[in-house]
């Protein structure tokens, strides 16, 4: 019963100093992220591609990875706009498992966070540094963004924080795009909500402060499916569902209607090479309906070296520990693919 703490942990003030971003990163960091917003306004017509692998729990395996992404951006960089999903948290359902390299540097070792902490802000810096690419992260736990922000481009809340208050409160506060997740059971009033209060000013608790922020105006919807009353995976990605987002959007008022759709997930129902048809089928709704044109803004799709996944204790360099991905070579297909459809 009770707790036994265990590690005093910095502040991320203490950390950024420590391992401080250089300033010609940061100006990169920037430039991407004025590519990403525009799509979110419509400014830009591009499409935004959040790929990578399901959970990032090997550096050298994800610095490898997104290395070969800057080819395939470099060929489509007049059509999309390409962001390696860096994922380094990992919700479980029921608490067990794999919860991502902030909790576990080495998948095989005890957790120790405070070398997860390290270990992530090391690595997304990396791939900043050697691919000119900022991240996209999953935000699980809102006091642990700070350790983060000043090299992330793109922020996810997932299916099953997006319910939670603080999770809305920090998303107000935080200056790149941050994606909502349509809760697991499907209700689409709980992402919508959530939207409508990232985009809002508040006044809150965080990290010991009472803080103020100014509401984020790129908050914006990621449909990823559903799971029924009886656990049956249920997509939520077609031509009806998405004009049924369109609508959402319209009675709700909120300023600049945007949707990324996941691939993965209960869209797939955890099928992975169903998100080579999704993807398509995305793009094809978007080409018959304007309102879903102006809506879709971009796809996210679960990818690394190897198709499939495997087990902790297999140990294939660049194969999923967690979520089956596509492999190198149907992903970078699939990229050029879509960048063809547009």
């Amino acid at each position: 019963m009770g707790f036994s703490f265990v590690t005093e942990i910095p502040s991320p003030d203490v950390i950024r100093e420590r391992f401080p971003l250089a300033p010609e990163l940061a100006a990169r960091k920037k430039e991407r992220d004025e590519e990403i917003k525009k799509i979110i306004t419509g400014e830009s017509d591009k499409l935004l591609v959040i790929v990578g692998p399901c959970s990032a729990d090997n550096e050298e395996a994800v610095v490898d990875y997104v290395s070969r992404l800057v080819k395939v951006q470099e060929k489509t960089k007049d059509r999309l706009v390409i962001v390696p999903r860096v994922y380094t948290n990992k919700p479980r359902t029921t608490g067990e498992g794999y919860m991502g390299m902030i909790h576990q540097p080495d998948p095989e070792k005890k957790p120790d966070m405070l070398e997860g902490i390290l270990a992530i802000r090391h690595m997304h810096m990396r791939v900043l540094q050697e691919t000119g690419f900022s991240t996209a992260d999953e935000m699980l736990y809102p006091e642990n963004y700070r350790y983060l922000s000043d090299i992330l481009g793109y922020v996810a809340v997932g299916a099953r924080s997006v319910e939670n208050q603080q999770h809305r409160l920090v998303a107000s506060g935080i200056d790149v795009p941050v994606g909502m997740k349509n809760p697991t059971g499907g209700d689409l009033s709980v992402m919508m909500n959530s939207i409508y209060a990232a985009m809002g000013d508040h006044t809150f608790l965080y990290r010991g402060w009472e803080v103020e922020t100014a509401g984020n105006p790129y908050a914006h919807a990621i449909m990823r499916g559903y799971v029924n009353e009886k656990g049956d995976s249920r997509p939520n990605y077609h031509y009806e569902d998405l004009e049924q987002l369109h609508m959402l959007y319209a009675e709700k008022g909120i300023k600049n209607p945007a949707c990324i759709v996941d691939c993965n997930h209960a869209n797939s129902g955890k099928q992975y090479l169903e998100q080579i048809r999704i993807a398509k089928e995305v793009l094809h709704s978007k080409r018959h309906s304007n309102d879903i044109n102006t809506l879709v803004k971009g796809l996210m799709i679960e990818s690394y070296i190897e198709d499939g996944n495997q087990k902790i204790s297999e140990g294939t360099y660049g194969k999923s520990i967690t979520d089956a991905c596509l492999g190198w070579e149907k992903s970078e297909k699939l990229v050029l693919e879509l960048a063809d459809l547009l």
